[in-house]
């Protein structure tokens, strides 16, 4: 689920905007009136969409983008007059009139690929530092010598016992040496 924070200066218009995306089978996370509670609500959060107007009571989008975790995506939807002032900002604008399927097309896509980035970051293997690093070689060398292995096999049977046991390569291999 991506979470998604819809911030206009009136609340009647972006309680409009949540029930046309709820509608439509997106989430809203939260409903603001002003640029501060949407970024103290996108605090809690890695990442995610913001949905603005241009101008809040205390600022502008482009003052709400600039303060807004890294992982977050921004649309703001204004005149097209206004919109010509953010690009370039990082921010993705969708002129009004709103028409409802630009929308709700704008977030998928958006949402998509913040699904995709999350799924990414956790596909990068972990990194180790010195010490569990000599921990899991000390390991794979006593299968090594005590089972008749190679490198690989005792690589291999560390992982599947991670895995089957749902311990870290550090704690599996701190498990072996422990059975000395």
């Amino acid at each position: 689920m991506t979470n998604i924070i819809v911030v206009f200066a009136k609340m009647e218009d972006a309680k409009s905007i949540k029930n046309i995306l709820v509608k439509n089978g997106l989430c809203v996370t939260a409903v603001c009136t002003s640029g501060a509670q949407a970024l103290s609500c996108a605090d809690g959060f890695h990442d995610g969409i913001v949905i603005a107007g241009y101008r809040l009571a205390d600022m502008i989008c482009v003052e709400i983008k600039e303060n807004l975790p890294g992982g977050f995506e921004m649309v703001v939807m204004a005149p097209q007059r206004v919109l010509t002032d953010v690009q370039g900002s990082g921010i993705i604008g969708l002129a009004m009139p709103l028409k409802v399927h630009e929308l709700v097309n704008t977030i998928d896509m958006l949402s998509q690929g913040i699904v995709r980035r999350r799924k990414k970051r956790k596909q990068k293997p972990a990194v180790r530092d010195e010490k569990e690093a000599a921990v899991i070689e000390s390991a794979k060398q006593l299968l090594i010598t005590r089972n008749n292995m190679t490198e690989e096999e005792a690589h291999r049977y560390l992982q599947k016992h991670s895995m089957d046991n749902g311990t870290s390569m550090v704690e599996t291999a701190q498990m072996v040496l422990a059975l000395k």
